[in-house]
């Protein structure tokens, strides 16, 4: 079973800068590929970012658009997400996932491990 805990989020204006972090309990966390995901309130939960359990490779929404940079550090078992010139429409709970695969994935059914989600709220 793994566990995954977010912290990082809070509140900042539009144009600011937040690193969201998830550290992941258990073993074998670089055999795990690990997404940000992020929901609006009234909205779908979306794909933010993707990295695989090597870390060599990422993948990102399109809306990211070179804004966002996804990492991780398997010998911590941590991954972050660092977020540039934020936008109010980048207001949403933030969630960390995992999946039992190497490979990351847009697809939020592919991942079986959730964090519980860190709010982040850009104002204008």
């Amino acid at each position: 079973q793994v566990q995954l805990v977010e912290s990082g989020g809070g509140s900042v204006q539009t144009g600011g800068s937040l690193r969201l972090s998830c550290a992941a309990s258990g073993r074998s966390f670089s055999n795990y590929a690990m997404g940000w995901f992020r929901q609006a309130p009234g909205k779908e939960r979306e794909f933010v970012a993707a990295i695989s359990g090597s870390g060599d490779l990422a993948n990102y929404a399109d809306f990211v658009n070179g804004r966002f940079s996804i990492s991780r550090e398997n010998t911590k078992n941590t991954v972050s997400v660092q977020m540039l010139n934020l936008e109010p429409e980048d207001t949403a709970v933030y969630f960390c996932a995992g999946r039992v695969n190497s490979s990351p994935s847009s697809y939020a059914g592919d991942y079986q491990y959730w964090g519980q989600g860190t709010q982040v709220t850009v104002s204008s």
